[in-house]
């Protein structure tokens, strides 16, 4: 079988720093992988990719699909496989979903690898957020996100978390630790999710090994000094911390 890959828009370090603008389209990217997340141009809005289908949340919460054409400053997609399947009973928090997953991936002495997680459930309350775009360049994520961000929830809803771990040593290329995306059944509602409750539902998880990264082609991209993204602050607008 050929080795699972994941596959990634330029970096979390140059999306917290400014770095917005298109680097592939969204046609492009869903022929590196059927389920994922990111974010849009201009970071507008949510991205949450089930099924090989890629849908926006905007800052209010609705999910339309969104055109091929659309352009993507920043993703993370895999072929999911679900190579190992299980049931997930009532989660109280965030944390004890992340705490669940956490022991799964040990099970299989994975926590220095790169992992994708589709839960599909029902969920008592999601509290998630998004955004509307904004055009800049050199604005840090985290003061774009003061301006666009808007919060809501869910209550009493069936849907799909689209869950990314990568591990500690890759901060900077992505998040570390989990980060989770929620879609609704119907796919009307969704964003990037920050706290939860979960009555029951059932996992497909995949372990991954291998990255392809595309970086942005335009000189503009060589302009911003990537190491200076705070770990914190990438912590605080990506992780869910408000």
């Amino acid at each position: 079988m050929e080795e699972q890959t994941m596959y990634q828009v330029s970096t979390l370090q140059a999306l917290a720093l400014g770095y917005s603008r298109a680097v592939i389209t969204v046609e492009e990217l869903l022929r590196h992988g059927d389920t994922g997340l990111g974010t849009f141009a201009h970071v507008n809005g949510e991205m949450i990719v089930v099924d090989g289908r890629c849908c926006r949340a905007d800052e209010t919460g609705a999910v339309t699909e969104v055109p091929p054409e659309e352009g993507v400053p920043f993703a993370a997609v895999s072929r999911l496989r679900s190579a190992r399947v299980f049931p997930l009973e009532k989660m109280a928090s965030i944390e004890a979903l992340k705490t669940a997953l956490d022991l799964k991936i040990e099970e299989d002495f994975g926590l220095n690898s790169m992992h994708i997680v589709r839960i599909d459930g029902f969920f008592e309350e999601v509290h998630a957020r998004s955004e509307s775009a904004y055009q800049s360049q050199h604005i840090t994520l985290k003061d774009v996100l003061s301006q666009t961000q808007r919060d809501f929830s869910f209550s009493q809803i069936e849907g799909t978390l689209v869950c990314v771990y990568f591990p500690d040593y890759m901060d900077g290329i992505n998040a570390p630790g989990w980060h989770f995306h929620f879609l609704s059944k119907d796919r009307t509602r969704g964003g990037h999710v920050f706290a939860l409750s979960m009555t029951e539902g059932t996992a497909r998880l995949d372990k991954i090994s291998r990255i392809e990264i595309q970086l942005p082609r335009e000189p503009a991209f060589d302009t911003y000094a990537l190491k200076e993204a705070s770990g914190d602050e990438i912590k605080e607008v990506e992780q869910g911390s408000r």
